[in-house]
């Protein structure tokens, strides 16, 4: 793919708790309006769309667009688990670089329920059961807990009894994404917490996990058009964003076969997905400025400073101690708040990161702004699975 992509458009609307949001439509029609006039472009200026959304029915990425026009592109709904709103941007990135197209929309929304995530099928077999052998091998069946928090929660534990790693660690993190959420408007919490809150928060797993340490089910959509250069020079459009590199990535063997709750996480699709967005872009994790990453436990940001190379296996604790992922430190991570705070609507997370980012590069993130940022990096796993790695330039 020789072909330049440029995030020309971005919209995103504030992240609600279930219950109290619009209905899944009217969100993800209204972030399309939002990035269609933040490009300056028309609806009949999309030539493909990509819909991406976990709890639906098979066409609702058209019901979204048809508000917004009915031109008769192809729309292609997209479910790739935690990863899905990354999944429909690497297709629209994807179908601009190989010239298949000018100008793609990717959108991705959700309209959660409230508590513990959980399938609507109980008829067959689930898409995580591999997953659900391993985990409950590794940390057992624990009534009463749901299997996203035996999973996450579990390589955290993992990491702590390998490495040493405090619980307190993990609570500092939650401490410091709401800090960030604190300055931004969209996040669907930003009431900040100290290390001191998160620790004496209800314990959902003894010694493991405290209920602040879980980010909450959240109703939101978030939307971006990526245009080739042509298009963009063609049109006046801004150019001032581009998508240096990119990666999708699955499970291979290791995933499970490793007896390792980091690796059953994620840990080695984060890490080949990283390695090759960073080889596309030319860039290290040295160069980063700026970071959203998916940090759906406290547990998992922790893990995954190690997956992307920020520091060495085993070493995340002293990045955290440093203060290297907030501001004035090596990297500023999740300035947005993140999923522990802005909230995480399945569908939309992936393209909330790309929102975030592209106000990042153009200087325009207000409070947030992280002062020179010019390489910025997104990360979004799904398990089952799928991991995006998306490294951002200003151009």
């Amino acid at each position: 793919m020789t072909k330049k992509a440029f995030v020309a458009g971005v919209g995103m609307i504030p992240f609600k708790k279930p219950g109290t949001s619009e209905t899944y439509d009217v969100m993800g029609a209204t972030a399309i309006r939002q990035a269609l006039a933040d490009a300056g472009l028309d609806y009949a200026d999309v030539q493909q769309a990509y819909a991406g959304y976990v709890y639906g029915d098979s066409t609702c990425g058209q019901k979204a667009l048809y508000h917004v026009g009915m031109t008769g592109i192809p729309v292609i709904n997209v479910n790739n688990n935690c990863a899905t709103g990354s999944s429909a941007l690497f297709l629209a990135r994807q179908a601009v670089q190989s010239g298949a197209v000018d100008c793609a929309l990717a959108v991705g929304f959700e309209f959660m329920q409230p508590g513990a995530l959980k399938s609507n099928w109980t008829d067959r077999a689930p898409a995580l059961e591999r997953a659900n052998v391993v985990v409950d091998e590794l940390v057992g069946k624990l009534d009463g807990l749901s299997n996203a928090i035996r999973q996450f929660a579990g390589a955290g534990m993992a990491h702590m009894r390998k490495y040493g790693t405090r619980l307190e660690t993990f609570a500092s993190i939650r401490a410091k994404a709401s800090r960030h959420a604190a300055r931004n408007p969209l996040a669907v919490f930003r009431n900040v917490v100290t290390t001191e809150d998160v620790m004496a928060a209800p314990m959902l797993w003894e010694g493991v996990l405290t209920r602040l340490m879980a980010c909450p089910p959240t109703c939101g959509a978030a939307a971006a058009l990526i245009v080739s250069e042509a298009f963009a020079k063609k049109r006046g459009l801004r150019t001032d964003v581009i998508i240096a590199g990119q990666a999708l990535t699955t499970d291979t063997p290791s995933t499970y076969d490793a007896k390792d709750m980091i690796r059953v996480v994620g840990f080695d699709m984060a890490q080949a997905a990283a390695k090759s967005a960073y080889e596309q872009a030319g860039v290290g994790p040295q160069d980063l400025d700026v970071i959203e990453l998916h940090d759906c436990f406290a547990q998992n940001e922790l893990i995954t400073y190690e997956a992307l190379g920020l520091c060495g296996e085993g070493e995340a604790e002293k990045l955290v101690d440093d203060g290297d992922n907030t501001y004035g430190g090596k990297w500023v991570v999740n300035p947005s708040g993140g999923l522990l705070s802005k909230g995480h609507p399945l569908g939309a997370t992936g393209l909330a990161q790309c929102y975030e980012l592209t106000q990042q590069l153009r200087g325009t993130a207000q409070e947030r702004q992280v002062e020179g940022a010019k390489v910025a990096l997104a990360h979004n796993v799904g398990l089952g699975g799928a991991c995006v790695v998306t490294v951002y330039q200003s151009a």
